[in-house]
């Protein structure tokens, strides 16, 4: 594989990455989104919390191209039916169906991640960036004989 096939692939790998970690997180909460949005440095963040005992799971995606954001007003905390994370690729490669109907395609938009987080509160990002990150548990800083 050449470099340039490395450096092609690594943003669908991270992706791939990503979609593996967040896929077994239906049934956590949703703690927290938080959204900025200014002129280059625009992002969300999702912390996502499955209980005492597990660590919580930081989403960042930046770079936006798309967002949407809905949620009953009372609701504090959100439990997830499902969520999911999709590599879009860069133009001619297809997208699927649902994708297309929010982000205008053109020559020179980059590949995109595509967060869906469904029920009861709906949150839909496309974005450029993405980092997926597990805090540490507990049970891994005691045992961390390091310190």
């Amino acid at each position: 594989m050449t470099d340039r096939t490395a450096a092609d692939d690594a943003f669908k790998n991270r992706c791939a990455n990503a979609a593996r970690t967040l896929a077994p997180l239906s049934g956590c909460f949703i703690t927290r989104i938080s959204f900025a949005a200014f002129a280059e440095d625009d992002s969300l963040e999702i912390i996502l919390r499955k209980g005492p005992a597990s660590p919580d799971v930081v989403i960042e995606l930046s770079s936006l191209h798309y967002v949407s954001v809905s949620k009953p007003p009372e609701i504090s905390g959100c439990f997830i039916d499902a969520i999911s994370l999709i590599h879009l690729p860069k133009t001619p490669r297809p997208w699927p169906g649902d994708a297309a109907s929010r982000v205008r395609r053109f020559d020179g938009l980059p590949e995109l991640a595509w967060l869906r987080v469904l029920d009861p509160a709906d949150v839909d990002v496309m974005a450029s960036i993405v980092t997926v990150y597990t805090a540490a548990s507990d049970d891994e800083t005691s045992t961390d004989t390091t310190r």
